[in-house]
């Protein structure tokens, strides 16, 4: 999980980050807050990076909370959530945060187990608050038991199940939970363990056994793509039927 946090003063971003990391780590799962502290900052990560979630703060320098998230809403395809906090509280201010598109809003000071509860919720249309055993994606299924995934039978092809490393099966899971969304290399580094800052060659090593290993091609109905200058997106491929196209 990828948390970017927009917040100008160091004392409530460390508030921030601690308050997150304590209540949302579940498991081996890591929560992985980067922090931000000028407006313009967040906006050029935004173009080569992919997040779960955004924390805005309202009233920061140069580009405040609601301005980015105008831009992004009108610039970015996608539904990435977004909480606006601020130390504004009237019914005015919250209901042009949420016009703007917000997706909630936590006023200052914030209660830590509310804006734990928020997040959670937000990041329910993605991902499980709490770590099942086995995840499904159709016809496929993420065993976290074995690092194993198991692709269910059809028609035209017979099921079987595929044991991964660590990694690699940490890297496959974020490909699916964020199926049809272009996700970042830094976001992908960081889920197999490393630093996202740090050299992603391995990346493209691990890109290449999950892609082999899972078959994720266009004739098992998926695709792995690369995305320029971002990382990868994984795809649902339409299968073509011949009585259409007679």
């Amino acid at each position: 999980m990828r948390i970017a946090i927009l917040e100008d003063e160091p004392t409530q971003m460390s508030h921030f980050i601690n308050t997150i990391e304590r209540q949302l780590t579940v498991g081996d799962e890591p929560v992985v807050c980067v922090p931000f502290d000028q407006g313009e900052d967040l906006r050029r990560a935004l173009r080569r990076e992919t997040f779960d979630l955004l924390v805005l703060d309202w009233n920061v320098p140069d580009l405040d909370g609601v301005e980015l998230l105008q831009w992004l809403r009108q610039m970015q395809e996608g539904s990435v959530p977004v909480i606006i906090l601020s130390a504004r509280a009237s019914e005015r201010d919250v209901a042009g945060a949420l016009g703007a598109g917000a997706d909630d809003y936590v006023a200052k000071p914030f209660r830590p187990l509310e804006l734990a509860a928020r997040i959670r919720r937000l990041l329910g249309r993605q991902q499980p608050a709490v770590a099942a055993p086995v995840e499904r994606f159709g016809a496929w299924a993420f065993d976290r038991a074995s690092s194993s995934v198991k692709v269910e039978a059809h028609d035209q092809a017979p099921g079987w199940q595929q044991v991964l490393t660590d990694s690699e099966y940490r890297l496959a899971l974020a490909l699916f939970r964020n199926l049809g969304r272009p996700v970042s290399r830094a976001y992908l580094v960081e889920c197999i363990g490393q630093n996202g800052e740090g050299p992603t060659r391995a990346l493209d090593t691990h890109i290449y056994r999950v892609r082999t290993k899972l078959g994720l091609y266009a004739s098992h109905g998926v695709r792995l793509q690369t995305v320029y200058g971002l990382g990868y997106r994984l795809e649902l491929v339409a299968e073509a039927n011949p009585k259409e196209s007679s």
